[in-house]
């Protein structure tokens, strides 16, 4: 009889054991895995700067037109008028050409 109780409370020792280390084992591959493909992992980092580089280069675009555009406005204003730019807008927009001018598609 003797025997027989120690061999169920080794048993339940050894399943109390198992239960243990499966439960720290599990966490463990948890936060193993947040901490590489979560929201805050390894890979959403990378994806973010890859995705700020995209809109920094975008951002430079986006300067570089305004800068243009704010440039032909100031050719264009009545303070400043740029008389070849001029004749260019309207040749672009209006389809204007000049009389001794071939014009050839």
């Amino acid at each position: 009889m003797r025997h027989e109780r120690m061999t169920q409370a080794a048993a339940g020792r050894n399943i109390g054991g198992l239960v243990y280390f499966s439960l720290a084992f599990t966490l463990g591959a948890y936060f193993t895995f947040a901490a590489v493909q979560g929201d805050y992992g390894v890979f959403r980092r990378v994806e973010i700067r890859a995705e700020a580089h995209t809109l920094r280069a975008e951002r430079d675009r986006l300067r570089a037109e305004l800068d243009r555009m704010q440039n032909m406005t100031l050719r264009l204003s009545d303070g400043y008028l740029d008389l070849d730019l001029l004749d260019q807008q309207a040749r672009d927009v209006l389809g204007y050409i000049r009389a001794n001018e071939i014009v050839i598609r």
